[in-house]
């Protein structure tokens, strides 16, 4: 009855609540588990990659499936870093051996590379049963942690021990874990205090906010090509100390969402500052191979911190990769590693033991890392092939890095650093003050209303800069540059276009109008709330939401 009532408030009819009595139902206090009771870190979390604008998309292309008439036929998804998912070609080497690993059968297939078929067979003898299908043990399958330990001294010219080595289910799940270990549980002023970069990927703060830990971000320099100054990290942290007890810092480099590079001068710093306020580092290094300036190169922090000598190569540090980036791009595997160093002994050992409750990562996300740490050498028979399939994915994404950063430098209003590696380009937006009124009358972050009226006019998708963190004031948006050449082209044409008649039609935006509620949590609103999308024409329901708590508490269908 209490629906129907704010039903006829609201002057709905019940066709367009959908039905009522499923509404009534709903709003029973008749669950164990509610959005009151339930865990309020948990709530707190946010996730711009896979935010609102990318679940509108969905609609989008769900609309386009049963025939709606649209400005464009199909979503271009450049949200998030998913390779394969927008056109790239796997890596037959990689296949090869993870589809023997999977199917031992195949090795009697002569299709099959000899050397293919000897990487799988080792893999297989350090396999219970000699199958994929079995549990590794915690911390990974041994003969892929000493594949990987090769892979690091190889490429730091540092010994590594695969002992100090985990595996993990992508660089996320190993990031977490050793963020968990940092937290001191405690309230207030006591909470962990977990320096990062802003911009910054969102993995950071949904982690930081699902643990009751402080961020405290640093700023990435937009006038100098993203860099890092020790000054800022100084400002950083003292602001932060009166706070919360500041127990690490986290580095993305190559950086997402920014592509910048950290010159070795830069790491050198940051590792003395962190050595100065006592801080465990956390280097996410998942984007290595992805550097396409002439003048930048990769250094790992292990790298650095050893060559610095004592005291610095005695801090503590974790590294974390993966095997979704790069020139690989196998989102899906779920494959990474964190290599810990100089960790207490008994810290390590309560690491393990938190892996082990969780048993292991997937056997097959371990495979497939291995083929990425252990490739074909000059000499075996895959090698021309898969020299030859890394080259053109590089190659491809260096060219697509210059062009978009040309296209976007060359439209009025819009800035953009070059793309010195990763896989995104992150562009300042000029939005003018009527565009500015209109978001803020609609609820929206100015970005996040500029990337609806692109998805909305356009079909392409991309995450607002407000989901990265960004200064006060300006306004960005993430973009990947991993469609093809000739799509990428043409997604960049559409912009331009869509670009130009938002700055057009931003003198005309409605100032007043319905809210777009993008949010289940708003403190003391008993209030009825209708969440609205917006398209250049009209305004139309989509939901209805109810706040019944004065906590937080809209529920939404």
């Amino acid at each position: 009855m209490m629906l129907r009532s704010l039903t006829k408030i609201v002057g709905l009819s019940n066709r367009r609540l959908c039905n009522v009595e499923l509404l009534d139902k709903i709003f029973k206090r008749c669950k164990v588990l509610t959005i009151d009771n339930m865990n309020p870190h948990v709530k707190n979390i946010e996730y711009a990659v896979r935010g609102p604008i990318v679940i509108r998309a969905g609609e989008l292309e769900n609309e386009l499936k049963q025939g709606m008439k649209k400005n464009f036929t199909c979503i271009t998804r450049a949200n998030i870093g998913d390779c394969h998912a927008t056109g790239q070609e796997p890596l037959t080497f990689l296949r090869q051996v993870v589809a023997l690993c999977v199917y031992p059968p195949l090795m009697k297939d002569p299709s099959f590379p000899d050397d293919a078929k000897q990487r799988a067979d080792r893999i297989l003898n350090s396999c219970g049963g000699r199958s994929l299908g079995a549990y590794s043990d915690s911390a990974g399958v041994l003969v892929i942690k000493e594949d990987v330990a090769k892979y690091i001294a190889e490429r730091d010219g540092i010994p590594a021990d695969p002992l100090n080595i985990y595996l993990c289910g992508g660089a996320s799940e190993g990031i977490r874990n050793v963020m968990k270990l940092l937290m001191t549980t405690l309230p207030g002023k006591e909470r962990a205090g977990i320096m990062i970069p802003i911009p910054q990927y969102p993995l950071y703060t949904a982690s930081i906010a699902e643990y009751n830990a402080v961020p405290i971000g640093y700023y990435l320099n937009e006038a100098d090509k993203w860099s890092l100054s020790v000054d800022e990290l100084k400002r950083a942290i003292t602001e932060a100390k009166p706070f919360c007890k500041p127990r690490a810092i986290c580095i993305i480099n190559p950086g997402n969402p920014t592509g910048q590079v950290l010159t070795r001068q830069n790491i050198e710093d940051i590792i003395k500052f962190a050595k100065e306020e006592n801080l465990f580092i956390m280097a996410d290094e998942v984007y290595q191979h992805n550097v396409y300036a002439k003048d930048s190169k990769f250094y790992s922090f292990k790298k650095v911190l050893t060559e610095l000598g004592p005291p610095y190569s005695e801090m503590e540090l974790a590294s974390f990769m993966s095997i979704s980036k790069g020139y690989m791009g196998e989102c899906g595997f779920r494959g990474g590693y964190v290599e810990v160093i100089n960790m207490d002994p008994a810290v390590k050992a309560m690491l393990t033991k938190a892996i082990s409750a969780k048993l292991c990562s997937a056997v097959t996300g371990q495979a497939a890392l291995d083929v990425v740490v252990n490739p074909p050498k000059p000499g075996e028979p895959s090698y021309p092939l898969f020299k030859q399939q890394k080259e053109k994915v590089l190659g491809d994404l260096a060219e697509k890095g210059r062009m978009t950063t040309e296209l976007f430098n060359s439209i009025p209003g819009i800035s953009c650093n070059p793309v010195q590696g990763a896989m995104y380009a992150f562009p300042k937006l000029d939005i003018p003050k009527k565009a500015l009124e209109a978001a803020k009358a609609k609820g929206l972050a100015a970005d996040a209303f500029y990337c609806f009226a692109l998805l909305e006019e356009t079909g392409i998708c991309v995450v607002p800069g407000s989901g990265f963190g960004q200064k006060e004031g300006t306004w960005h948006f993430r973009t990947t540059i991993l469609p093809p050449l000739d799509q990428l082209a043409d997604m960049l044409k559409k912009f331009e276009r869509f670009h130009v008649n938002f700055i057009k039609k931003s003198a005309s935006f409605p100032l007043r109008g319905p809210q777009l509620a993008l949010s289940y949590s708003e403190a003391n609103s008993n209030v009825l709330a209708i969440a609205l999308s917006y398209s250049e024409a009209s305004s139309y329901v989509l939901a209805i939401a109810l706040s019944y708590s004065e906590a937080s508490s809209n529920v939404w269908l």
